[in-house]
């Protein structure tokens, strides 16, 4: 099979030095693009900003911005049986960017953002390729998952609650609930990111053939 896997943060430049972005370490979707080569599948890896080194075999695509990883991800897509979009992508980008790095004022300062391309909701509904979304939570875990689901247009969601230190984000840890169409979820403890990967892999794989079978997604 060929996975396209995102990985890490985005980040959206406020000036030649300063940018907006998030915690996203990148783990869990290097994790995830390791797990498929070990199981001898095609994988491109689009990543953000990450101090990890890619797996041996992953093709990498290294982006920076929202706008880079939606031109990535489009280009990919061309050839993709299983896409997982677990990089965290910004969900504002300022309005204008400096060319010049921006001095320290003494009064307040407010930034003008603007929404970034929703890139999960922007995908065909009708398409050849499992579409794999991720919800990184910190309440209403459930609830906000299966909206992302719905909204989104996504064959399965993978969601995991980052409201504390000790899994999630930055993190070697991870604990998830994977939430599907049909409306059943499966769950699986706390563990490595690798291991996490793993049996995700798994899961994404047999969908894959099970919609193979039933033509359909």
């Amino acid at each position: 099979m060929r996975f396209v896997v995102t990985a890490g943060p985005t980040r959206e430049a406020i000036d030649p030095v300063r940018f907006i972005s998030n915690r996203s370490s990148g783990k869990m979707g290097y994790a995830i693009a390791e797990a498929a080569l070990a199981k001898h599948h095609e994988v491109t890896l689009i990543s953000g900003p990450a101090a990890i080194a890619p797996p041996p075999g992953a093709k990498l695509k290294s982006i920076t911005t929202s706008d880079e990883l939606d031109t990535a991800v489009r280009g990919a897509l061309r050839e993709c049986d299983v896409f997982v979009m677990c990089a965290a992508v910004a969900d504002y980008k300022p309005a204008k960017v400096s060319e010049r790095k921006m001095k320290k004022r003494k009064g307040a300062f407010a930034l003008k953002l603007v929404p970034t391309r929703d890139i999960l909701a922007s995908l065909p509904k009708r398409r050849r390729y499992l579409v794999i979304g991720f919800a990184a939570e910190t309440h209403s875990l459930t609830t906000n998952a299966q909206k992302k689901l719905r909204a989104k247009n996504c064959d399965a969601i993978v969601a995991n609650d980052v409201s504390g230190s000790e899994i999630g984000m930055e993190s070697d840890e991870n604990e998830v609930t994977i939430f599907f169409r049909d409306g059943e979820f499966r769950k699986i403890s706390r563990a490595s990111k690798k291991i996490i990967a793993r049996e995700l892999v798994k899961i994404f794989a047999k969908m894959f053939e099970k919609g193979l079978t039933k033509k359909s997604w």
